[in-house]
Order: structure tokens, then C-alpha cells, then sequence
């Protein structure tokens, strides 16, 4: 078959289209015909080694790899210990994450564990299924239900989703692949939704449901806003902190990359709650985000498609930053 790996880490340079073994089916796999790759930003941090964790948690990984995770496709063949699913079955899933390495997605073929899979929804093509796995479950592990007890090491506590109900939502990074995602969810739980995103980010925000809308370009969110109920932080980071302020007491920063983030001491001065989960693959939950998606309660917005052949160029464009949605590659 045909797949991007890559034999070092590096830049996007190093992702090369070329031959490589249709994996083995193991037990509890269907094999998936790949119709579409959504990409996500662990794919470039695994590319390039995760140079931003610490040396203990960088991953030690056996090259060549396969990045990727989200796909969409059909069944082409099932283990002999599965039936859940069959051959014809078109399908959506993130695969086997978080783990380095085995999820392969960028290739014509992918094994599919069936606790990761999920019926496409019918309503949407390839191109946007594949686009949604990762940064919808996101949104929804953070925002609606974890879905996983595996504790986040950089806090002592579980992550718990808050009700949204009523409450007053900031979304920073708005537009962006989770952003987009958990302003749809935030109005669809009944939340008044503040995005922030570049201006030109400022039309498909309020079509999506956003109620005010702040240029970050222009006014520093921080400073215009206040009594929030919860920040939703899809960028994160170091940065994050500088949301304390705009939360009420008891109120709530969810950073998506809660790595940098000093101010602890000042969100428990302040009677904010700090918390972050790591997403985990759920079939489950894919399946109940089904009919959302294909009822278009849930749209999926798509920045630009490349060919699997130009997985390079795909990566190139990420770098570039400001992606409206998600990136995607098709095969075939």
C-alpha cells in the first residue's frame, strides 16, 4: 500500500509517500480502506520528536512511523472474533490514541481496534467525517463527558466537565480545529458563547453560534471581558494564566494544552478551577456524536484538502497557523 512515513524526526521535509506493508489484522481489528485523514497537531509534535515535553516524555519510537489518527473509510475485512461491524461498513474513529506510533493513519489502510470505531455518520462525507474525530472529542472530554479515568499527571485531581446550561462561555482559539467545535457544543448546551479568533474568523463564528465575538488583533480579551463562567483555552499554554482574571469566583479555565500554566497559586486565590484532560479514543462516544453530525446540530469546518501524497504540503500549511476548521488529506 501506499503511506507517508517518516525515518527521522524532523520537519515536514521529512514525511515521505512511499511503499510500505498493509499491517497484520489482530484480534478485535476491522481493516479500514481509508477514504479520508483529518489532521491534528500531535501529528507534527510526533513528527518533530515532542521536543516541547520534557526528555523523560519524549517518545522512543521504532522508524520508520506512520503519523495520524482520524480516518474514514470502509471496512474492507474483519477479525474472526469481531462483529460489531462488517465488511462494507463505512466508519469513522480515532485510532488508538493517545500512543505513539501504532495508530499509522496517514496510509491506504488502517486497523481499527472496534472500542475506537464508529458508523460514519450518513449525513456527511468522508472528507468531514474525517475531520471531526479528534477535535470533537476533545471538546466533548473536555466540555460534556470524559469518557475515561486515566488521570492527567499534570494535576491531582479528575477533570470534571462543568453544566452549561445558562452559563456565559469564552472560547479563545475559536476558530481552529477544537475551537469550532466547543463553541457548537457550548450553544448547543444552552451557554451564551464570547469567541475569540482574528477578525476574518468573525462570520463563520456567530453562523456557528457565537453570540459576541472579540479580534484578538484589536482588544486583548483579558482586559474586555469579565464574570465569566468558564474560558475554554484551545490554544493554552504558558499563556493561559492571563484568563484568571476574566472568571467570576468559582468559575472555571479549561486549558486544551495545559502544559506552562504557573498560576496555579493565583487560580486558588482567585476561587477559579484549573483543569485539563487528556483526550482518549472512544467509540462510544463517536457514535452518540453521530447524529449530531449528520443532523448538522454539529457542522465540521474544513480549512483545505491535499492528497495524501502531499502530506508535506498539508504540514506546511499547519505551520503557517490561523487554520479556519481542520486540515484534511484523501486517498485514493
Amino acid at each position: 500500500m501506499k503511506a507517508v512515513r517518516q525515518h527521522e524526526f524532523g520537519g515536514p521535509e521529512v514525511l515521505l509517500y512511499e511503499d510500505a506493508p498493509v499491517p497484520v489484522l489482530n484480534k478485535g481489528e476491522v481493516r479500514v480502506k481509508v477514504s479520508a485523514i483529518g489532521l491534528n497537531p500531535p501529528d507534527w509534535y510526533l513528527r518533530d520528536g515532542y521536543k516541547m515535553l520534557p526528555p523523560e516524555w519524549q517518545p522512543k519510537v521504532p522508524f520508520p512511523i506512520i503519523l495520524g489518527t482520524d480516518i474514514s473509510g470502509v471496512i474492507v475485512s474483519v477479525a474472526d472474533d469481531v462483529d460489531e461491524f462488517s465488511v462494507g461498513d463505512e466508519v469513522y474513529s480515532m485510532v488508538r490514541f493517545p500512543s505513539y506510533g501504532p495508530s499509522q493513519a496517514y496510509a491506504e489502510y488502517v486497523n481499527v481496534p472496534v472500542s475506537d470505531l464508529a458508523l460514519k455518520p450518513a449525513g456527511i462525507d468522508h472528507i468531514h467525517a474525517a475531520g471531526a474525530p479528534m477535535s470533537l472529542l476533545t471538546a466533548w472530554q473536555f466540555m460534556i463527558e470524559v469518557g475515561h479515568d486515566e488521570q492527567n499527571p499534570l494535576q491531582p485531581n479528575q477533570h470534571m466537565p462543568v453544566p452549561l446550561a445558562g452559563k456565559t462561555v469564552l472560547i479563545n482559539g475559536a476558530a481552529g480545529g477544537v475551537g469550532h467545535f466547543a463553541v457548537q457544543l457550548a450553544k448547543w448546551k444552552g451557554a451564551k458563547v464570547i469567541a475569540v479568533a482574528s477578525g476574518r474568523q468573525e462570520d463563520l463564528l456567530r453562523k456557528l453560534g457565537a453570540d459576541e465575538f472579540i479580534d484578538y488583533t484589536k482588544n486583548n480579551a483579558e482586559e474586555t471581558v469579565k464574570d465569566i463562567d468558564l474560558v475554554i483555552d484551545a490554544v493554552g499554554g504558558s499563556k493561559t494564566g492571563r484568563f484568571l482574571k476574566t472568571l467570576k469566583p468559582g468559575g472555571a479555565l479549561f486549558p486544551i494544552f495545559p502544559l506552562g500554566f504557573s498560576g496555579q497559586d493565583e487560580a486558588e486565590k482567585l476561587g477559579v478551577n484549573v483543569s485539563a484532560t487528556q483526550v482518549r479514543s472512544n467509540g462510544k462516544q463517536l457514535a452518540e456524536l453521530a447524529p449530531l453530525l449528520d443532523q448538522g446540530v454539529i457542522r465540521v469546518v474544513i480549512d483545505s484538502i491535499f492528497p495524501l501524497s502531499e502530506a508535506r504540503q498539508s504540514h506546511e500549511r499547519a505551520a503557517l497557523g490561523h487554520i479556519q476548521g481542520k486540515i484534511v488529506l484523501t486517498v485514493g
